[in-house]
């Protein structure tokens, strides 16, 4: 499926923007703002008048890539910060539809401010003059679930330091301004799980809508379910295979069977063999291996076998990306499950600031370090960890009662489309699909990966993974803090691992304790 044509964008929209409302906000939410240059402001502005005059433009699409957006909010940080600080106030009290008032946010003055550290201590509410039970190092899904268990079971506080000026981290999503739509910022976040004690705990949060997430796959110029089940073979090779039986006898066929040295059977040791087992050659050419390589920058026998483990294949016609009994979308959106989660008063977030930058400030009983275990020890002088990333770039059509693509989801796993032209995209996230939304328009994130940026995922070769058990090493030994969540660990968490891996080690830690 061809793209719309490139026009210059009408507008650029800082993602952190929501509705405006008149309610105050009374969270234990703090914005610290760092100083902005005369310079600054003058760019600022000037990028601002540049941005009004684009947007008398009245073209129907609106390109608007990811490093704009980044720009956005880096080198305009005057406008940028003023909107995080809004959102900030919003996020712990506030539905995602809503905004605070400004004025309400508890924030200083930028021009009577040099750093976080300075900002905090002209707060008529200085949060590092207090003692807490925990300090926790990100706010996301591990870091928010144990400050939310401290305080609910036993009364304990906790202060949050988050980098970034939001709470909720790569699952925070938001209300577009143009088109009314929610869509999460860090790519799609599908909650599923077959867990009950996570299913049973995010819904002390949340409402939550039924969802049974489909991918759909461009090959061969045909769009074809992903995972691979049977009319996935049946499109791509002109088959009419009708049951499960047919199915599995044409897997037996296309599987490739691994033998050691003795002619035994083996485990796949990468994976290339995971694929190959699973599959065969012919949909190991046709969509794993070039999908790999879009995302990983790498093939799948550079990689660890856990990566393509992951993925299922069927033998029957069930167009599931997933199988757990509990699928869903929370009603109002991710970024409300962390705000209802941080509304105690025993939890204060601090966002904007930088943990190594206000550590040696901090009066903790114990802490909790959710962030990249090779960032913590950078002053080893070691290797960095192997991450990848992603960018998205936001397309806008205006005009489309309907729908871009015909599901959610449409991976691109192939490099050349079936017109001839270059596909450097991995997957197409089309927002509207989700939630049963309506507008008007629709918006779509075109993704790519990368190396650099924000971390998402770990790349699990044996390089890494050797890397890596030097640092738990060292982890180990460090003692008052533990490491949790999927930087921490390097590892790759689904939502409810993540939420469960954050339950039972609050269980763990929080043996013999007494509620206050």
């Amino acid at each position: 499926m061809p793209l719309p044509s490139s026009q210059s964008p009408t507008r650029l929209r800082n993602p952190f923007s929501l509705q405006r409302s008149s309610n105050s906000s009374s969270s234990s939410i703090y914005h610290l703002v760092r100083p902005v240059t005369t310079l600054a402001l003058i760019i600022g502005a000037a990028w601002l008048s540049l941005m009004t005059r684009l947007s008398s433009d009245s073209s129907p699409l609106i390109r608007v890539p990811s490093s704009s957006l980044r720009t956005a909010t880096t080198n305009n940080k005057s406008a940028a910060l003023s909107n995080g600080a809004t959102l900030i106030a919003t996020t712990a009290q506030q539905s995602t539809q809503q905004m605070d008032d400004p004025s309400s946010a508890k924030k200083v003055n930028p021009e009577k401010s040099t750093s976080a550290m300075d900002a905090a201590q002209q707060s008529s509410d200085d949060p590092f003059e207090k003692e807490y039970d925990n300090c926790i190092v990100g706010a996301g899904l591990s870091g928010s679930v144990i400050a939310e268990n401290y305080a609910r079971h036993l009364g304990q506080t906790s202060l949050i330091i988050e980098k970034r000026t939001h709470i909720g981290g790569n699952c925070y999503d938001y209300i577009h301004q143009d088109t009314g739509i929610l869509i999460n910022l860090f790519g799609a976040h599908l909650f599923h799980t077959k867990h009950e004690r996570v299913w049973e705990y995010v819904q002390k949060f949340s409402d939550w809508v039924p969802y049974e997430h489909k991918v759909l796959g461009m090959v061969n110029g045909k769009l074809v379910p992903i995972p691979v089940n049977i009319d996935t073979v049946n499109k791509l090779f002109d088959l009419d295979i009708q049951s499960t039986e047919e199915m599995d006898e044409w897997l037996t066929k296309e599987q490739v069977h691994l033998k050691d040295d003795d002619g035994n059977p083996r485990e796949a040791v990468n994976s290339e063999e995971v694929a190959l087992t699973r599959v065969g050659q012919r949909l190991y050419d046709l969509i794993f291996k070039p999908y790999t390589f879009k995302q990983w920058a790498k093939y799948p026998a550079e990689l660890g076998p856990e990566v393509l483990s992951r993925i299922p294949v069927r033998n029957d016609h069930d167009g599931r990306y997933f199988s757990d009994p509990h699928q869903a979308l929370p009603k109002e959106g991710y970024t409300s499950i962390f705000k209802n989660m941080l509304s105690s008063p025993k939890i204060t977030v601090l966002t904007d600031t930088d943990y190594f930058e206000v550590k040696d400030k901090l009066k903790c009983k114990r802490l909790y370090y959710t962030g990249p275990i090779d960032t913590y020890f950078s002053d080893l002088g070691w290797p960095k960890l192997e991450y990848r990333s992603l960018t998205f770039e936001l397309v806008v059509q205006r005009d489309t009662p309907g729908y871009f693509q015909s599901a959610a989801v449409v991976n691109h796993p192939q490099n050349m489309g079936a017109d001839g032209t270059e596909v450097d995209y991995t997957r197409i996230v089309e927002y509207k699909h989700m939630l049963n939304q309506t507008s008007d328009h629709t918006i779509y994130a075109i993704e790519r990966s990368k190396d650099g940026g924000e971390p998402y995922y770990p790349v699990p070769n044996k390089e890494n993974k050797d890397l890596y058990k030097r640092y738990q090493e060292m982890a180990e030994k460090e003692e008052g803090v533990t490491f949790v969540g999927r930087m921490a660990n390097y590892k790759y968490f689904d939502m409810d691992a993540a939420i469960l891996n954050a339950l039972e080690l609050f269980d763990e830690d929080s043996k013999g304790m007494e509620k206050r």
